[in-house]
C-alpha cells in the first residue's frame, strides 16, 4: 500500500482509529492510577584514603580510591549491607527484598559512589538512601580495618558527600509517559484495524474504489440530500445540503455534455445495482438540470414495477408509458409538462403490466425512445439491474446507462455483477454516479425482494418513501 492508500484508509475509518487511541490512552491512565506510587532519593559518598600532603602520594591515593570505588559499588548491593540498614531503620523486610530497591553506581572517573533508594513515601526514600551510605561506610571501615598503607596513613574509607533530599514527586508510575505510550499503541492498533477492515470491506466508498475495481469512470458525485423534495434542481427548493447536491447534479450534466463529443448520447438509462441507491432521485434531478441549461428533455419512468417519477415530479400517473406501448394512447397525449421546471416533459409509467420485461424489450419501446430522442434528451428511470432484467433490456435500446451506487453501502461485487448484466446484452455503461458521498449509509437492503408493490414503495415529492432509490 502507498501513502495515499493509508491516508484514504484513515479517512474512511478515522472514527475507529480515534476510538482505539482514546480507549488505549484511558486504559493506560487507569492502569497507572492503580499502581502504587514510588519515590526515589539519592545520597552519595566519596572514597578516600585519608592522609596526604605529598603530591606524589596524593596522586597514588586518588588512583587507588577510584579503583577501589568500583569494588565498593558491588559491596553496596550485598545482603550484609542490606542487613545493616534493616537493623538501623528497624525495617520488617528481608535483605534480598530491600536490595531490589537500591541502585548503586560510581560516577565515571571520580571517587563518588551514588546510592539511589526507592520507597513508597518521600520520607522512607530519604531515610533509606542516607542509611545505605552509612551502612556502606561501616562495611568499608570494617573490611579495611587493620590494613596499613605505610606512608599513606589510614586505610580506605567512605565519607558522606551529599545527603538525600526529600523527593517532591513520584518516579513511578509515570502517568504522562504511560498515557502517551498507550495512545501510540492505540494508534498502531487502530491503523492495523483500519487496514484489515479496508481490505475486508467490500463496500464502495470513493471514486477511486470504483475506477480501481471496475475500470468504469465515475462521471458524477452527489452528496446525501436526506429528506428533501424529489426534484431539488431548478425548483427553488435547493437550500443547504440540497444546494450542494444540486451543484453535484449540474456537474454531472456538464460531464455528460463532454461525453463522446462526436456522437453524444441522447437517450440515457439511469439505474442501480439494487434498490435504495437513489437512482430515481438522481434521474429526476439530472433531467431537471438538463432542462435548466435550455435543452428539451423528457424524463421517462420505465420502472413499471415500482414507479416513482410521478410522485417526485408532481404529475398524474393515470396514463403513461404502458398505455403508449400497448397502443391505447398516442405518445404526444401521454407526455406532461413539469409544473415548475420549464422544458422538462414527463412520461410516467402508467398502469402496471404483468410482463414488464417483455413490454420494455418490445419494438414499441424502441420506437418511443427514438421519437423522444429526436426531439431532445431522454432520461429513463429504470429498475435496478440485479433483481430484474428490465434495466438491461432498456439500456440495450438506449445509448447507454448510468449506474448509481450508494457510497458506503453498495458492494463492489454488486456493482461488478450489475455491469456484467449490461455487458451481457451489449448495453453501454456510460459511467458510474456515486451517490450519498457525504454520509455513511447502513443496511444494504435485499434486492431479492424487489418486485411488485404499491403503498410500501412510492417515492413522494416530500421524500417520505419506503426506500430511497
Amino acid at each position: 500500500m502507498e501513502l495515499a492508500d493509508y491516508l484514504r484508509v484513515l479517512r474512511n475509518h478515522w472514527i475507529a482509529v480515534t476510538a482505539f487511541v482514546l480507549v488505549a490512552a484511558l486504559a493506560a491512565f487507569g492502569w497507572s492510577s492503580l499502581q502504587p506510587k514510588v519515590y526515589a532519593a539519592s545520597s552519595s559518598g566519596f572514597v578516600t584514603s585519608g592522609g596526604g600532603g605529598d603530591p606524589g602520594l596524593d596522586s597514588l591515593n586518588d588512583s587507588l580510591s577510584k579503583s577501589r570505588a568500583a569494588s565498593y559499588v558491588v559491596l553496596a548491593k550485598d545482603r550484609e549491607t542490606a542487613s545493616l540498614v534493616i537493623d538501623d531503620l528497624g525495617l520488617d523486610t528481608s535483605p534480598e527484598g530491600l536490595v531490589g530497591n537500591i541502585d548503586a553506581a560510581q560516577t565515571p572517573d571520580t571517587v563518588i559512589i551514588s546510592i539511589t533508594a526507592r520507597a513508597g513515601t518521600p520520607e522512607e526514600a530519604q531515610q533509606l538512601a542516607d542509611a545505605w551510605v552509612g551502612a556502606l561506610a561501616q562495611r568499608v571501615k570494617s573490611i579495611e580495618a587493620g590494613k596499613s598503607s605505610g606512608s599513606q596513613g589510614q586505610g580506605m574509607r567512605i565519607e558522606v558527600s551529599e545527603s538525600a533530599q526529600l523527593p517532591t514527586s513520584p518516579v513511578s508510575p509515570q502517568v504522562e509517559r504511560n498515557v502517551l505510550l498507550g495512545a501510540v499503541l492505540g494508534a498502531l492498533l487502530g491503523l492495523g484495524y483500519a487496514v484489515v477492515r479496508s481490505l475486508l470491506d467490500r463496500r464502495i466508498r470513493s471514486s477511486e474504489d470504483v475506477e480501481r475495481d471496475t475500470g468504469v469512470p465515475v462521471v458524477g458525485s452527489v452528496p446525501d440530500v436526506g429528506k428533501t423534495p424529489g426534484i431539488f434542481v431548478g425548483t427553488g427548493t435547493g437550500t443547504g445540503t440540497a444546494a450542494l447536491a444540486a451543484e453535484g447534479v449540474r456537474r454531472l450534466r456538464t460531464n455528460l455534455s463532454y461525453m463522446d463529443v462526436d456522437n453524444p448520447p441522447r437517450a440515457i438509462v439511469v439505474t442501480s445495482p439494487k434498490q435504495g441507491e437513489g437512482k430515481s432521485t438522481v434521474a429526476a434531478n439530472l433531467a431537471a438540470a438538463i432542462a435548466g441549461s435550455g435543452q428539451a428533455v423528457t424524463l421517462v419512468d420505465a420502472d413499471l414495477r415500482r414507479p416513482a417519477v410521478a410522485g417526485m415530479a408532481g404529475v398524474d400517473d393515470t396514463v403513461g408509458l404502458t398505455d403508449v406501448l400497448t397502443g391505447r394512447l398516442e405518445l404526444v397525449d401521454a407526455l406532461q409538462s413539469h409544473p415548475t421546471v420549464e422544458g422538462l416533459s414527463v412520461l410516467t409509467s402508467g398502469s402496471r403490466p404483468p410482463n414488464p420485461s417483455e413490454i420494455l424489450g418490445s419494438q414499441a419501446m424502441r420506437g418511443v425512445i427514438a421519437d423522444l430522442s429526436a426531439k431532445g434528451m431522454v432520461i429513463i428511470d429504470a429498475p435496478p439491474l440485479l433483481p430484474v432484467t428490465d434495466a438491461a433490456v432498456v439500456a440495450h435500446a438506449a445509448d447507454g446507462a448510468f449506474v448509481v451506487v450508494s457510497a458506503g453501502r453498495t458492494l463492489d461485487t454488486e456493482l461488478d455483477n450489475a455491469l456484467g448484466h449490461l455487458r451481457t446484452v451489449n448495453a453501454r455503461p456510460l459511467g458510474i454516479i456515486l451517490n450519498r458521498v457525504s454520509k455513511r449509509t447502513v443496511g444494504a437492503g435485499n434486492y431479492g425482494h424487489y418486485g411488485y408493490g404499491t403503498d410500501d414503495y412510492v417515492e413522494s415529492t416530500a421524500g417520505r418513501r419506503k426506500g430511497s432509490r
